[in-house]
């Protein structure tokens, strides 16, 4: 049985292949801006377990004839952060402009984290089994000055990450601390993925290298 995880996220794989599994990467190509688009009153928990579903679902019709017997991770994370008509969620800038933007509003500030998971059990070329939940996690952003800020956008690794910052990368610099998962920062977190894995009935264990 093989485990597929169905993201580009190269953090995300660096965490799997750290913690002993090497996974099959699959993008699943699904538009998530029409996902945000069609639940844009969702709330944030509801909205990114929603686009880790579509994402898994799609990578496990794609890869059903070459993995038969599979188990298929999806992940999407976004901040949840205070907003000015209240918590909103953010996923990846894309723009310098909106990266520098969302460093000036969060600067000095707590977020949450929040990284929904979606896990797919293929047996025989069909889905079987399906587990879902969300991992939180509170990051608390120093304060970077000006010119520090300049050079992080400039980077370009604020652009392309989840709330526009990393744990893992040059952005763990303006991280002052967390309250919970490390690994869910980064992308996908082992204690809920080994729960979820738990109740499709695989053990993380045969997973391993």
């Amino acid at each position: 049985m093989r485990l597929i995880l169905a993201s580009a996220s190269p953090a995300r794989l660096n965490v799997l292949t750290t913690a002993g599994i090497d996974p099959v990467v699959r993008v699943s190509g699904v538009d998530e801006e029409a996902i945000i688009r069609g639940l844009r009153r969702a709330d944030p928990p509801r909205l990114v377990v929603a686009l880790a579903a579509a994402k898994a679902e799609a990578v496990a019709l794609s890869v059903a004839a070459e993995f038969p017997d599979a188990v298929i991770i999806g992940c999407d994370s976004m901040l949840a952060v205070e907003g000015p008509d209240g918590v909103e969620a953010v996923g990846k800038p894309g723009t310098v402009e909106v990266a520098r933007a969302r460093w000036q509003q969060m600067a000095g500030t707590t977020g949450e984290l929040l990284t929904g998971h979606s896990v797919l059990r293929v047996e025989n070329g069909r889905t079987t089994r399906t587990a879902e939940g969300i991992a939180g996690t509170t990051v608390r952003f120093a304060e970077p000055s000006e010119a520090d800020l300049e050079a992080y956008l400039a980077t370009g690794e604020p652009l392309a990450v989840a709330g526009g910052f990393t744990l893992d990368g040059m952005g763990g610099w303006f991280v002052e601390g967390i309250e919970g998962d490390p690994s869910n920062v980064i992308g996908i977190s082992l204690p809920l993925t080994r729960r979820l894995l738990a109740a499709v009935d695989v053990s993380v264990v045969s997973l391993w290298r």
